[in-house]
This record gives C-alpha cells, sequence and structure tokens, in this order.
C-alpha cells in the first residue's frame, strides 16, 4: 500500500513545540512505516521522518525567517501531493478543507482526518465532498449532523515517551495555548482557591488575553509561564504535576495534553466539555467537572487515584498502533470498496 500523508506547513513535522496537527501528522507517518507501509509525507523540508520526504518549502511559515506569504506556499505545498496522485493507492488528508477542492480531480481516494471546525464558515466546503471522498472524525463528539463518516478514530500517541514519575509534586499544570477557550485564567483561579502552584506551558496564541489575564498573576512563586516546551520538557512537565486542568470554554475535538498527562499516570480535572468525556474516565482518570468551584473540590480528591492504572488505561486506549490499526482498515474498506 502507498500511502501519501499530507501534513501542514505552519510548523516541522514533528513540531518542535506547539503544532497539534503537525504532531498527528508525525505519529500517524511513523506508526505505518513500523507497519510496514510505503509512506510519503508531504511537509516543509525541515521535517523529520523515517518514510519518505517531499517538500515544496524549506520550513514551516510559523517557524523563525523571513517572513513568507503562508497562502503562496500552502497552494505549492497542497497542489504537489495532488499532481503526483497516480503514485499512490490513498492520499491521507491532514490539512484541513483546502485540500478537499483538489480531491475529485484525480481518481486516488483521499481520506481526511477532521482535525475539527473553525466556524460553520468552512462547512459547505465539507459538504460538497461529502459523497466523493471519506471523513474520519477524532471523536464522537466532533461528528457533524450534516456530514457522513468512515470511522471515529482517536488519537494515539507515543505512549513510550512518557512514563510515571518517581515522585510526583503538589503542583498543578496547565498545558497548551494561551487563549481564552483553553481556560488559562480559569486555570489560574483554581490553583489559587486550591492553595496549589501553577505551571503554566505553552505558545501565546491571544497576546492580549496573556497581557491582561495571565501575565499579571505570574510571580514565578505561585504562578510560572515557561513559554512553550520541548518533548523532554514536555514529559517531565505531565509526571510530575499534582494534577492537569483543561479547564476548556469550547468543544474540544480531542486533547493531546489531556491523553499524555494519563500516559504518565497523571489525573486530569477538566470541564465536561467537547471529547472530555470520552477521553478522561471519571473518578478514574480524573474528573469531569461542570464549574470551577467542582474543579476546586476534584483537585484535592485526585490524590486518592491510582496513578499507574490510570497510566495502564492511557497506554490500552492511545497507542499509536491502536491509531494505525483503525486508519489501516479505512484504507482497506475504501480500495476494496474500488475493487
Amino acid at each position: 500500500m502507498r500511502v501519501a500523508v499530507l501534513a501542514p506547513v505552519a510548523w516541522r513535522v514533528p513540531p518542535r513545540h506547539y503544532g497539534p496537527w503537525e504532531q498527528f501528522a508525525s505519529l500517524l507517518t511513523e506508526g505505518l512505516v513500523e507497519a510496514e507501509v510505503d509512506v510519503t509525507l508531504f511537509a516543509s523540508g525541515d521535517s523529520l521522518t523515517t518514510g519518505r520526504l517531499a517538500s515544496v518549502m524549506p520550513r514551516g511559515y510559523e517557524e523563525p525567517g523571513p517572513p513568507v506569504d503562508a497562502k503562496v506556499w500552502e497552494c505549492l505545498h497542497v497542489s504537489e501531493v495532488f499532481e503526483r496522485a497516480g503514485e499512490f493507492d490513498i492520499i491521507h488528508n491532514s490539512f484541513d478543507f483546502l485540500p478537499l477542492t483538489y480531491s475529485s480531480l484525480v481518481s486516488t481516494p483521499v481520506v481526511t482526518t477532521v482535525h475539527g471546525f473553525s466556524s460553520e464558515g468552512i462547512l459547505p466546503v465539507y459538504e460538497k465532498y461529502n459523497r466523493g471522498t471519506d471523513y474520519v472524525a477524532i471523536s464522537d463528539s466532533d461528528r457533524h449532523p450534516k456530514l457522513d463518516y468512515a470511522a471515529t478514530i482517536h488519537h494515539g500517541i507515543d505512549t513510550d515517551a512518557f512514563a510515571l514519575h518517581p515522585a510526583p509534586g503538589e503542583g498543578l499544570l496547565f498545558f497548551g495555548r494561551i487563549h481564552p477557550e483553553k481556560g488559562t485564567a480559569a486555570a489560574i483561579d483554581v490553583a489559587r482557591r486550591s492553595g496549589r502552584p501553577l505551571t503554566i506551558a505553552g505558545i501565546v496564541a491571544d497576546r492580549e488575553y496573556f497581557e491582561t489575564e495571565v501575565a499579571p498573576h505570574v510571580d514565578g512563586v505561585n504562578v510560572s509561564y515557561l513559554g512553550p516546551v520541548g518533548p523532554d520538557a514536555r514529559r517531565e512537565l505531565l509526571g510530575e504535576a499534582h494534577a492537569l486542568l483543561h479547564l476548556i470554554d469550547f468543544e474540544e475535538p480531542f486533547g493531546f495534553s489531556v491523553v499524555e498527562a494519563m500516559a504518565s499516570g497523571t489525573p486530569v480535572v477538566a470541564y465536561r466539555r467537547g471529547s472530555m468525556p470520552e477521553l478522561i474516565g471519571h473518578g478514574r482518570d480524573g474528573f469531569l467537572v461542570g464549574d470551577a468551584d467542582e474543579a476546586v473540590r476534584a483537585v484535592d480528591s485526585v490524590a486518592a487515584l491510582d496513578r499507574p492504572a490510570i497510566r495502564r488505561r492511557a497506554v490500552a486506549r492511545f497507542g499509536r498502533r491502536r491509531m494505525v490499526d483503525g486508519y489501516l482498515a479505512v484504507y482497506r474498506a475504501i480500495l476494496a470498496r474500488a475493487g
């Protein structure tokens, strides 16, 4: 089987810091290679893969360097895979809706992982190509009623990259974009009311929000901000935390940091929104809460949870091989249907 994986090109694959869609593309590509699939990864030229790398641009447009026109690079990037469509049995689109507009121009089947909907405004594109391509949801909660899906496949992670910490601390962790919908300020409030220090790690996605709602509380003692962190620091931060606070203010389709925390044995306290009830076993892997008062009470309760058991469940449910097997089943079904 010859598979083309079309990654985004904002960041390198795998991302050095932030880049969840690029992270997914890397995990899928490397997992497919391990499963002895012939994979070509279409990504930025500085990307790292054990498969073949195809690139029309030297670096991601969000990476440091001279400014570039992102739309120009995206058009060149997407067109490259479709101009080479005859080389592949499957094109796996991890680039959102734009590549769908090329899909009816080629005979190669296109599978699209829908990473969520940035707005209802993009839905007409998905609706137009609903019958001619195959969509995969990353959670049941994110399935749109107007679309058909080949499957729901939760993201997998490299569970070997995370481990139980020998001596977890008393502090709390916020890990993700600094943005109102991710609940950074809510995490600060819950940590303060819980009497525990909070560490914040992630890129600033909303500068005004950071300056007004986050930065005034950062004192290096009660609240610390580390900025974006790489894989080594990520493992340590997730493992040593008393709990991960994931107090989101939107219907999040998935949460990499949530399953990574659980793969470290770290409980998660999350608002009961979006995919969180699919990912977190309430009272086993952490707690699903409805407001800040419940979150404060949950922070104290997580100490009674079995961290090794949390990790075991996460490894079983969110291992990369489980995800890859799911996608291979989708590919085979599509190829069998095509004859």
